[in-house]
């Protein structure tokens, strides 16, 4: 792994995925060469090499002169008390990037030193705290820390397991098994009826904002058939026909969320009390107002970083339906 020259053509790709939150993401993850200890270690070891610091699942961010800034040297990450595992991401414009867990919780980590903050990484993304370029980085090192959190032992024979390929697999000297970083799919999806889109809440949403349903796909489904599931389970509605739109890498924890449309085949809706707190029908016109905060009963939608908010403008704004 010599090479660590960044990619010539740098366009920005054109799909509706590279709109969402932590979607920008230009790391050469160099997944060829994480099996070469001695070259990894090469480029941990070199001066222009960087780390991402977490505690726990929380970034540490620098003061910047611009921005906040999200790497740190990897004398300053051992200064901070980083003597674990530290994950290899990829390059970066050349730069090796890393990321390193903290043992220690975020608020002993920033105690005495005015030019750190800790923050967590939703506000990061929510209020633009740091180059879109760095987020889709950061969020896939809080991704991969957190599975190592929760993969110390073997699942197979309950052994203590330990790091291989620089991080990304993890590996039981008892039973041997190998054990992988895991990436958990997510429906997300705006079921349309002609004029009007179906949006729900949930308890824990932001007071008044209305959103896209989702759930987790379960084994043995289909995109299509989970979308059609969560839908009827959650909101009592029939679906006919499903169409992809869009993805978003989403780190909390760490799963994708995959963005449809989907065609209601009736207008009667039940609602999940389990799931929904409300679910309702809106037009376009209701709908472009929550997207502008000009609705008259102070509904709102999701920020632009996530991806429900590029569905529903998809539909509003796009002309996108059945």
């Amino acid at each position: 792994m010599t090479n660590v020259t960044p990619p010539s053509d740098s366009t920005a790709a054109p799909e509706r995925s590279a709109r969402t939150g932590f979607a920008q993401n230009r790391l050469e993850r160099h997944s060829e060469g994480r099996e070469h200890a001695e070259s990894v270690a090469a480029l941990r070891a070199s001066p222009e090499a960087v780390t991402f610091v977490l505690a726990g699942e929380v970034p540490i961010l620098k003061s910047g002169s611009v921005s906040l800034n999200t790497r740190f040297s990897m004398a300053e990450a051992a200064d901070l008390g980083a003597t674990g595992e530290s994950i290899f991401l990829g390059t970066l414009d050349g730069v090796p990037l890393f990321t390193t867990q903290l043992p220690r919780d975020a608020a002993g980590v920033v105690e005495g030193r005015p030019h750190l903050q800790a923050v967590d990484l939703r506000s990061i993304a929510t209020q633009g705290l740091i180059p879109a370029d760095e987020l889709g980085p950061l969020g896939e090192a809080k991704a991969i820390l957190h599975w190592h959190t929760r993969h110390r032992f073997c699942a197979n024979c309950g052994a203590p397991t330990r790091v291989e390929a620089s991080g990304w697999r993890r590996i039981c000297d008892q039973c041997g098994a190998q054990h992988f970083p895991r990436t958990d799919p997510v429906v997300i999806m705006l079921a349309v009826r002609g004029e009007r889109c179906l949006l729900g809440r949930q308890p824990r949403f932001a007071t008044n904002m209305y959103s896209c349903l989702a759930g987790f796909v379960e084994p043995g489904e289909t995109i299509e058939d989970a979308v059609r599931r969560e839908i009827k389970e959650e909101a009592g509605l029939a679906v006919g026909r499903v169409r992809y739109l869009a993805s978003q890498p989403w780190p909390f924890p760490a799963s994708l969320m995959i963005g449809c449309l989907a065609e209601g085949l009736h207008e009667a809706i039940t609602i999940d009390q389990h799931e929904l707190e409300d679910a309702r029908w809106f037009t376009r016109e209701e709908v472009a107002l929550m997207l502008a905060d000009t609705h008259p009963q102070g509904l709102g939608t999701p920020k632009p970083f996530a991806i429900a908010h590029h569905l529903i403008r998809a539909f509003v704004n796009e002309g996108e339906g059945f």
